[in-house]
């Protein structure tokens, strides 16, 4: 089984998997998150089609706001 590392979780990679795709695997559905693919940022923009390759390291980080 090939494999990805999303915050330290090992999940199943599948060939074309987005970055949209790990989202809704990892149910994050928070409006305002940064990720990063090996270190590299993923615009928002490019969720939809922005593959991750197989061993990928992804990190998701909620932003927070508040005054």
């Amino acid at each position: 089984m090939d494999t990805i590392t999303v915050n330290g979780n090992i999940i199943e990679w599948k060939d074309g998997m987005t970055v949209r795709g790990i989202l809704t695997v990892m149910k994050y559905s928070f409006r305002m998150l940064i990720v990063k693919i090996n270190g590299e940022i993923v615009k928002k923009e490019y969720y939809e089609t922005r593959t991750v390759p197989k061993g990928a390291e992804v990190n998701v980080i909620h932003l927070m706001s508040g005054g």
